[in-house]
């Protein structure tokens, strides 16, 4: 019976291809998940971003109705509120292409937005747009 010397055999180190096609595939599967994940952080920036100059715009035309003493329904165009020096330098939209903003003329009633955004899509209007009755005291 001749038993083997396994002081001279030699192993090899390094990874089976198996090894490597699973490990690659793990990789692969969590830069997916952090795509995704990256996706839905974009999207909810840009919403709270819209979000965000509708409610500056509004603020910006309850001061100025307060500091010239309007009432609700006078005249206050967006040149007063929107402007070098003015409340807000610009307005802008966080997705261009997908929302457009469209200010009033007058001071709104409580619960009513000044400035009206035009969503492209119904689907980007619940993406990004304010939740209806979540503005009732602005």
């Amino acid at each position: 019976m001749k038993l083997t010397n396994t002081l001279t055999m030699k192993r090899k180190t390094g990874m089976t291809l198996l090894e490597l096609t699973v490990v690659i595939l793990v990789l692969l599967s969590l830069i997916s998940i952090l795509f995704i994940g990256a996706r839905a952080w974009k999207k909810g920036s840009d919403r709270a971003a819209n979000i965000l100059n509708i409610r500056n715009v509004q603020q910006a035309v309850r001061a100025h109705a307060n500091v010239r003493g309007l009432a609700i329904g006078d005249a206050c165009p967006s040149s007063d509120i929107i402007g070098t020096g003015k409340y807000l330098n610009s307005v802008s939209s966080p997705v261009p292409g997908t929302i457009t903003y469209t200010p009033g003329s007058t001071v709104p009633a409580m619960g009513t937005l000044y400035l009206g955004a035009a969503y492209a899509t119904s689907d980007d209007e619940s993406t990004y747009g304010p939740t209806p009755g979540s503005y009732t005291e602005w």
